[in-house]
């Protein structure tokens, strides 16, 4: 599951990913069409492509979310 934070405004577009104990947080860049990991744990190298290939699926969705907070 993806997901942010209302509170989180003065931080950049990002997306906290959550599955049972594994979790990552990735910066999303619409300028530059980027995603970036901040961080991963317990998250396994074929999961962490999984996730960033949904947030490329839905990046526009997401950027568009984020603004509309």
């Amino acid at each position: 599951a993806g997901f942010f934070f209302a509170n989180e405004r003065n931080e950049p577009i990002h997306v906290h990913c959550k599955n049972g104990r594994a979790i990552a947080k990735f910066w999303i860049y619409p300028d530059e069409y980027d995603i970036k990991k901040e961080y991963v744990r317990h998250v396994t190298k074929s999961e962490e492509r999984e996730v960033r290939k949904i947030l490329f699926t839905h990046f526009d969705d997401i950027v568009k979310a984020w603004h509309s907070l």
